[in-house]
Formats: structure tokens, C-alpha cells, sequence
């Protein structure tokens, strides 16, 4: 009776251990490093590129049709969000008459990471709180400089 508690007290914890594990996910292309690495300015063209690398993940729609391969590498933990661990950006830019004229890799360096504040958007100027918010306006109405009775027309925007 013994054993079968300790069995079932190791096979609960390999359970819960294993539902704390990270989740990891891959997104967008699968990067071969030789057939990224056979892809020649000069020498190829779009047909051979896309023979060798496959459709490219997106391409551009102004100016020239420069093709993009995006790979992204992402680790979830637990109750967590995503976080991109490793990523691949490579922009296939073509000449007029459809050859390789360059080749631009960049990486996680170019990853941004923002940090928005859900609670409020930052703004100029003085700091309210809701009752003030609420209640600002009692007794405003009809104070000095509304452009009553001194015959001052700079009270609204319609002049009175």
C-alpha cells in the first residue's frame, strides 16, 4: 500500500511539472541555413529564388516588389505571454529585369519591445480625478468674462 501512495504522489508531480512547462512556438518560414545561403546577388533570379526558398512570406506593395522571408522563434511560459526569442527578417530586393541585386538579414535586434499602460493614455496638461471631472463645471456658468453684461465680445466662439 506504501509503494502505491509514493507512485502516486511521483506520478502527480510529474503531471504538474509538466503542465508548468514552457510552450514553444515556431512562426512563418522554416529557415534551411544552405539554401539560404545558395541564394547569390547577380546570379539568381526570382524564378531560381523561388524554386530554391519557396513563395516568400509577404511581398512589398510600394515602390519595388522586394520579397520577405520571415521566420520567429517564440517561448510562452506558464499563465505568461509570448516572447519572440529568435527571429529572422531576410529582404530579397530584385533589379529591373528580375535578378537578385540584394540580400538583407537582420535579426532580434530590430524586435521592439512596447509596454503599453492599459490603465490611462498620458496627456498634457493638469491632472483630474473624477469628481472633479464630474462636478468641474458647477458654478462656472455665468462667471465673470462670460461676455454678459460689459459688453465684451470674447466670451464664446459665437461672440456671446
Amino acid at each position: 500500500m506504501q509503494h502505491r501512495s509514493r507512485f502516486l504522489l511521483a506520478a502527480t508531480a510529474l503531471l504538474a511539472l509538466g503542465a508548468c512547462s514552457s510552450i514553444k512556438d515556431h512562426r512563418g518560414y522554416i529557415v534551411d541555413p544552405v539554401l539560404v545561403d545558395s541564394i547569390q546577388p547577380g546570379i539568381d533570379n526570382a524564378q531560381s529564388v523561388e524554386r530554391t526558398l519557396g513563395r516568400p512570406t509577404f511581398i512589398s506593395d510600394f515602390g519595388r516588389k522586394d520579397w520577405y522571408y520571415v521566420a520567429i522563434n517564440a517561448q510562452q511560459k506558464p499563465f505568461g505571454s509570448p516572447q519572440t526569442k529568435d527571429q529572422l527578417v531576410m529582404k530579397i530586393s530584385f533589379d529591373e529585369k528580375g535578378n537578385v541585386a540584394a540580400i538583407n538579414r537582420s535579426g532580434i535586434e530590430k524586435v521592439v519591445r512596447l509596454n503599453p499602460d492599459g490603465d490611462k493614455t498620458p496627456t498634457l496638461g493638469r491632472e483630474r480625478t473624477f469628481l472633479e471631472d464630474l462636478f468641474g463645471n458647477i458654478g462656472t456658468v455665468g462667471a465673470g468674462g462670460g461676455g454678459g453684461a460689459s459688453g465684451d465680445n470674447t466670451g464664446g466662439p459665437n461672440g456671446s
